[in-house]
């Protein structure tokens, strides 16, 4: 026994000399508010989020939004990250495609743990009997298996509400919700601006933009816990070239800008005049960047313009805090200054994504799984009317469907004209010499689901009073404890924008100066979050 004692206490020595654990090793910084009060007492662990993160003297993390912190502490947050990052790049990996590996410090520490536990376990079984061995072999696996964790997991965790902001200026016409998997993204697939208009005389196949079901259980997906791939797969003229490998924040799904035929979809003149165009499904999709979101003014810079299906945001020609856009790597992106990843729209090729940064899967048919459907009305095989430029794409009177006119070698008078009624679907094809008709049996239109019902989960942990409210709301928790684990206390709007914020919990709530319509309030603790529906008149 005396030995294990031994063995012990050089292990916590070596602990102590090869990695520091323990925070009490270092000089704890005083972190203040904007009004300059301690608020939290700890060293820097990382930014994610436009959070930081500490860790106390007790080895808790601790989660302050960056915008909560005094402007001093602010700036030394940011100096820490750049010091971390800094340290993250390898000077002696000159490849592009390696920039995008940043250290996971809490990956680390638990590969660490692993580590140091596993080595002790085993030395203190070589030193003791057998029959007391055997109670260790538990233990032993469990450091094993903490090892094994820490080896092979990249623990980054996307916060829904981040994803929210980018798709909340299109609420009119995508909806959103979430589990502790995906991110789901409610939509039919068409933008708010006109579509086909644009595509070169050799480029339109005939297909026709018919509103899609990208809803419920087949919503496009994605993922909460995006995992940075060991080898990152190139988005090329042979992986991806079937089915989407993004999300527009509009809800427009975005395809590899290569062809199934390994051509240059925006350079063969295939694409509208905002990079997209129908597939053979009648469904509209864009093959490049939306950035067209930006210069049309119907999102902010700041905000994603979508999303890969690896997890990963993309945005503009500038950074989201507005500065110019850092330069690339192969992958078509770079780390942020808060630490995590995200892609860049540009007008050259690759577009958008050159190669998945996180880890996805791949089906036998080159396409991303899991993947959102079209369903196809018309069984035609078409193909591309050589000679045809599409002059206007605009909804019928009936708001149930579009109106598609073209010219053919110059010659005006043609056009595809359909609607729907129901599971019926009617195609007029105009000539100059006449009308042809065709009906379809096809799918129901769907509505998309309300976004405010869809985002947030309502909870009886939060009574607020009255509701409705006209001048001032009373917030009243059941579980009182919950007053001191409070980060912030959020107002968002039907829309989903934030109108009010507090760093506390803070009662009642001034409601005066709101619009007449529905509100969400969600107290923020260090552990969950609580939400509740607010009516103001």
């Amino acid at each position: 026994m005396k030995k294990a004692i031994l063995i012990l206490l050089a292990f916590v020595g070596l602990t102590a000399q090869a990695h520091d654990l323990h925070p009490g090793q270092f000089p704890l910084h005083h972190w203040a508010n904007q009004q300059n009060k301690i608020i939290a007492d700890g060293t820097f662990y990382m930014l994610k989020n436009d959070c930081v993160y500490l860790e106390d003297a007790h080895l808790n993390l601790v989660k302050i939004p960056l915008k909560n912190l005094s402007k001093e502490d602010q700036q030394y947050a940011l100096a820490k990250n750049h010091r971390v990052q800094e340290l993250n790049q390898n000077p002696f990996d000159e490849a592009p495609s390696k920039e995008n590996r940043s250290q996971n410090f809490l990956v680390e520490k638990i590969q660490f743990i692993g580590f140091i536990s596993a080595a002790f376990l085993l030395c203190m079984m070589l030193f003791i009997n057998r029959q007391k061995a055997r109670y260790l072999k538990p233990l032993l696996m469990v450091a094993l298996a903490t090892l094994t964790f820490g080896f092979t997991a990249q623990l980054t965790i996307t916060d829904p509400d981040f994803i929210n902001s980018a798709f909340a200026p299109f609420s009119s016409t995508v909806s959103t919700s979430w589990d502790n998997t995906y991110f789901y993204v409610h939509s039919k697939g068409i933008p708010n601006h006109p579509m086909m208009v644009g595509i070169s005389n050799h480029g339109w196949q005939q297909q026709v933009p018919i509103p899609q079901c990208y809803i419920n259980n087949n919503a496009w997906s994605i993922p909460l816990n995006p995992v940075m791939a060991a080898s990152p797969i190139p988005i090329d003229e042979i992986h991806f070239t079937r089915g989407a490998i993004g999300i527009a924040a509009n809800g427009v799904p975005i395809f590899n800008y290569h062809t199934n035929t390994g051509v240059d979809s925006y350079l063969d003149g295939q694409l509208d005049n905002y990079g997209g165009h129908c597939g053979r499904g009648d469904d509209y999709h864009y093959h490049i960047a939306p950035l067209h979101l930006y210069t049309l003014g119907q999102t902010q810079t700041s905000l994603p313009c979508a999303f890969g299906f690896d997890g990963y945001a993309v945005y503009g020609s500038v950074e989201p805090d507005g500065s110019p856009m850092n330069p690339l790597d192969s992958n078509h992106g770079h780390i942020g200054t808060n630490g995590v990843y995200h892609y860049h729209g540009t007008s050259t090729a690759p577009y958008m994504i050159g190669n998945f940064v996180g880890q996805v899967t791949e089906d036998a048919t080159h396409q991303l799984i899991p993947q959102a459907a079209a369903h196809p009305v018309r069984n035609e095989n078409w193909t591309p009317l050589n000679g045809a430029l599409i002059t206007t794409c605009t909804p019928n009177t009936n708001n149930n469907g579009y109106n598609l006119s073209y010219t053919l070698n110059g010659t005006a008078g043609y056009a595809t004209n359909f609607s729907w009624n129901g599971t019926s679907y009617t195609f007029n094809y105009v000539t100059p010499s006449g009308t042809t008709t065709t009906n379809y049996n096809g799918f129901s239109q769907c509505t998309v689901p309300n976004l405010a019902q869809s985002t947030f989960s309502q909870s009886p942990e939060l009574i607020i009073s009255p509701n409705p409210a006209q001048n001032w709301v009373q917030i009243e928790l059941k579980n009182k404890q919950l007053k001191a684990d409070i980060r912030e206390v959020v107002i968002y709007n039907a829309q989903g924008k934030k109108v009010f914020s507090s760093p506390r919990f803070t009662s009642p709530i001034n409601v005066q100066g709101f619009s007449n319509g529905m509100y969400w309030i969600k107290i923020e603790t260090n552990s969950s979050s609580i939400t509740q529906k607010l009516m103001v008149e």
